[in-house]
């Protein structure tokens, strides 16, 4: 362990989590500092939730960029067999065993330095007792300068019952919210802050174990089919009825007596029990089998109706048992089987509307009787055959938690761990109330045949009270109007059928608005990452279940390729990233066989005058790759070569003068746009053939004193929508860039980096310029206005300058875009002046030709690249009238990732 004195410090936390339509992107950056001249171990840990998956890793250490990489699980080879040796400054970053839960890792950061470490990760959250819950572990084992937990949460539904609970610490008892906690909600749309300083984190705790941060949430729900959500050639179906009749059940508890039961254990469980037995309802019926290495059953052969005498009887079987001897798991699981089956077939019809169930419990390994765990599960089954739900639930640290979740899951159940330290009582009341209400059994979910394929899980034995059925697949046919679906079950006295058909394109329409409402955040919304996460799910699940070797491997590929896929970090996966190597004197060896280095702060030297540092022409010239491609593993990226290249003019700047440039015509052209604040403008539309869209959102300012304008507008948001080779949305402000493609990064543009994802490339120059390249022939470059005493009528704004537009089509549009391949000329329009001497040109103006069209202009001097060149420009006036196609109200578009294409034709002369 570091000593205090020498361990960095941790100067920033922040926790930024984006919940749409329940499925959560949380993005962890956390920044130490190295006070001291010898370099120092940092390590950076973080508590995830266990059905999360890790998506992406990063740290940013002396400058350099060190990017993660998953690859598949070595299979462990005997020794002498060969085999590649681990790469000695590599480390593996994985998720404990059993709770998979703490993500650790740690570096060297040399002296005086800072490292930055930046973890993203995934989940589906899981409906139970009517609610989702969201939880942000607190531990950073320190006081933290700047300590931050965000929370969004956008729904197309209604958000409802929201709660954000105290610190979940064993410590606090007060119902209050936690501190600084701040909550803004509407209908659909919820964000709650989390910022104590250090005085409020010291009265909490000074050890900086804070706890948890919990929020509660629930949605309203329609009844009848469901919630079905359609984004990128998948859907995702949400399925939760209410306000049913609750089916009668069968249940068998099958307590576990050994002598390591002893204690609190017993007590804990005694207590649920019996609070358990009060919750039963009339139509049920039950009955208790113990097992140590001695089998107890308290109603031999019969299962018992609930009555006040009943339940007085079974208080006192619970009431009696004592623990002692060992631990028969066979036995126990046999009985309790046999028993369940007797009387499942001593009336079929009479249970045919009864849901069947028997709830396991053990705290250790078999010890008694049979020990081998495949003979176990396979008379498990053999004794099931298919008739109930077995639901296993494992106390304490000594539990054989694989054994118990293969018995559960081929059993059509579910497994429950409860560790050493956790209220027992609690959380065996807690999950007998997640199933102790079955409103639904036999479920089936199907759609139109020809119309979906690879769907996950849509057949389910039970449905109950409170909880979720979540089914996602990928549309065969996205230019279909229509999904069928249709839902069928039993109830408690009946079957149902529930079917409709779903309008796709509307579905559509709707999630990606509220996807956009939440694009701010650090989560992309698109519904083929629920898929891939519950088919990686739903892979590891039947790996378990597997039972032959030629099953268990065709699920563990399939596994195993959709983790790569997504980038997830799972059992099956280890997530590589290289790390720097120190120096004697604490500094870091220039010959690391890192990927390549940022962009270093020299860079900025070469943007003088029309002249700006041509940092991503070409793949091999481009700086850091933050996601290394999985066909050149390793491979290290070169350095950015220092060459400068003179860019067009082709531009929208300042208050937003645009500037177009005719090569061919060897002509430039200016017009200014008065837009009105919060319009969103189309500036490049050429979606159908390079899948490039750019729009710009206008802000507003007072204009000057003695302007003759009544108020100037900036461009305050560019955004960037790319379709090829996947589909890519890129939103700069003058404080961040937000790549939302492969992975989804949110970058400072105060800071300098280079990050490459699936063809895009985004070079930032702090406080400077972002560049965009897109697969190598188109490139954007966006100038970071800021000021730091801005006057009453200046604002942080962008400029927006198209670099490189050979990738963009002939059919390209937009305000911008129609003139990229368009041929001009200037012509002068005679007056009254007859045709002889020299003052007759006083009496002629400039008249452009463009696109048959003539536009008077006349000659101006207009500023670019933040004043440092003056470029001379014919002017169009009235907004561009004439010189535009259509008018001004046409490149107006609903949101800043609108694609839609142009819709008119030409303006005529």
């Amino acid at each position: 362990m570091l000593t205090k004195e020498t361990k960095p410090h941790i100067q920033e936390l922040s926790v930024k989590t984006t919940i749409i339509s329940r499925y959560a992107f949380t993005a962890v950056s956390c920044t130490m500092l190295n006070r001291h001249s010898a370099a120092a171990e940092g390590v950076f840990q973080f508590l995830i939730p266990k059905n999360a998956y890790v998506s992406n890793f990063t740290m940013i250490i002396g400058g350099r960029v060190y990017p993660s990489e998953v690859r598949p699980k070595e299979k462990k080879v005997k020794q002498g067999k060969g085999g590649e040796a681990k790469p000695k400054n590599k480390e593996k970053g994985e998720q404990s065993e059993p709770e998979v839960e703490v993500f650790r890792m740690g570096a060297s950061i040399p002296g005086r330095n800072r490292a930055m470490f930046m973890l993203t990760y995934e989940e589906l959250l899981q409906r139970r007792l009517g609610r989702y819950e969201h939880v942000t572990s607190l531990r950073p084992l320190q006081l933290v300068s700047r300590l931050s937990v965000d929370v969004t949460i956008v729904d197309h539904s209604t958000i409802t019952h929201l709660e954000v609970l105290p610190l979940r610490n064993g410590k606090s008892n007060t119902p209050a919210l936690p501190v600084s906690t701040v909550i803004k909600q509407n209908k659909t749309f919820c964000r709650i802050t989390f910022s104590p300083n250090i005085v409020q984190q010291a009265k909490i705790t000074t050890s900086g174990m804070l706890g948890e941060f919990v929020v509660h949430y629930d949605v309203e729900r329609e009844l009848g089919i469901g919630d079905i959500q359609v984004l990128n050639g998948h859907f995702v179906h949400y399925f939760a009825p209410k306000d049913l009749p609750v089916v009668p059940k069968n249940v068998v508890f099958v307590i576990d007596t050994s002598a390591s039961m002893l204690g609190t254990k017993i007590r804990q469980t005694k207590d649920a029990l019996f609070t358990i037995l009060r919750d039963l309802r009339p139509d049920d019926r039950f009955n208790f089998v113990s097992f140590s290495n001695r089998i107890k059953v308290w109603q031999p052969n019969r299962l018992v109706p609930v009555t006040p005498l009943n339940v007085r009887d079974a208080k006192k079987f619970i009431y009696m048992l004592q623990p002692t001897g060992g631990t028969d798991i066979n036995g126990g699981i046999q009985t309790g089987s046999s028993l369940l089956s007797d009387y499942l077939n001593a009336d079929p019809d009479a249970n045919h509307h009864s849901v069947s169930l028997i709830i396991f419990l053990t705290d250790g390994r078999p010890t008694v009787g049979e020990l081998q765990s495949p003979s176990i599960l396979s008379n498990a089954r053999t004794a099931v055959k298919e008739q109930f739900c077995v639901f296993t639930i494992g106390m304490g640290n000594d539990v054989d938690y694989r054994l118990l979740e293969r018995m559960a899951l081929e059993n059509c159940g579910m497994m429950r761990r409860i560790h050493e330290d956790s209220d027992a009582s609690t959380m065996l009341k807690g999950f007998y109330d997640e199933i102790g209400t079955p409103l639904l059994s036999d479920i089936r979910v199907n759609y139109t045949e020809d119309s979906v394929q690879y769907v996950t899980q849509h057949l389910f034995t039970n449905y109950f009270n409170g909880s979720e059925i979540v089914i996602a697949g990928k549309l065969t046919n996205q230019s279909a109007d229509s999904l069928h679906v249709q839902v069928t079950a039993s109830n408690s006295d009946k079957s149902i059928v529930l079917e409709t058909d779903v309008a796709l394109r509307q579905r559509e329409v709707e999630t990606e608005r509220h996807v956009k409402e939440a694009a701010a955040g650090v989560g992309s919304g698109d519904t083929g990452r629920v898929w891939g996460f519950l088919s990686v799910k739903e892979g590891l699940r039947s790996r378990l279940k597997s039972q032959t070797s030629k099953e268990r491997e065709g699920h563990t590929q399939q596994a195993t390729d959709l983790s790569l896929t997504y980038h997830f970090l799972t059992p099956l996966t280890s997530l590589v990233v290289e790390k720097p190597q120190m120096l004697a004197d604490g500094t870091m060896a220039e010959d690391t066989p890192t990927p390549t280095p940022v962009t270093t702060e020299t860079n900025k030297k070469a943007a003088s005058a029309n002249e700006l540092s041509d940092e991503t022409e070409g793949e091999e010239d481009t700086a850091q790759s933050l996601h290394l491609k999985k066909d050149q593993p390793g491979k290290v990226v070169k350095r950015p070569v220092q060459k400068s290249i003179t860019i067009s003019k082709t531009s929208a700047d300042g208050d937003p003068h645009f500037v177009v440039e005719f090569p061919l015509s060897k002509l430039t052209v200016c017009f200014n746009i008065n837009g009105e604040p919060g319009h969103i403008l189309r500036m490049v539309s050429d979606h159908k053939h390079s899948g490039v869209t750019v729009n710009g959102k206008l802000i507003g300012a007072p204009a000057p004193a003695g302007s003759h304008k009544q108020q100037r507008t900036y461009f305050s948001t560019i955004t960037i929508v790319v379709n090829r080779p996947k589909r890519s949305y890129i939103e700069v402000t003058p404080k961040k860039v937000i790549l939302d493609g492969q992975d989804r990064l949110v970058l400072s543009c105060d800071t300098t980096v280079s990050v490459e994802s699936g063809g895009l490339v985004v070079t930032i120059v702090g406080k400077s310029t972002v560049t965009v390249t897109i697969g190598g022939t188109i490139s954007f470059v966006i100038l970071v206005h800021q000021y730091k005493n801005p006057a009453p009528h200046q604002r942080n704004h962008l400029g927006f300058y198209i670099s490189n537009s050979k990738g963009l089509s002939h059919d390209c549009h937009g305000l911008l875009g129609q003139f990229l391949y368009e041929e001009v000329g200037l012509a002068e329009l005679s007056g009254n002046a007859t045709a002889t001497g020299d003052n007759s040109t006083s009496a002629r103006s400039p008249i452009l030709k463009v696109k048959g069209r003539s536009v008077p202009v006349v000659q101006k001097t207009r500023r670019i690249y933040s004043g440092r060149q003056s470029v001379d420009c014919w002017f169009a006036r009235n907004n561009a009238a004439k010189l535009i196609d259509g008018q001004y109200e046409d490149y107006v578009v609903s949101h800043l990732f609108d694609t839609g294409d142009w819709p008119h034709g030409s303006n005529g002369a």
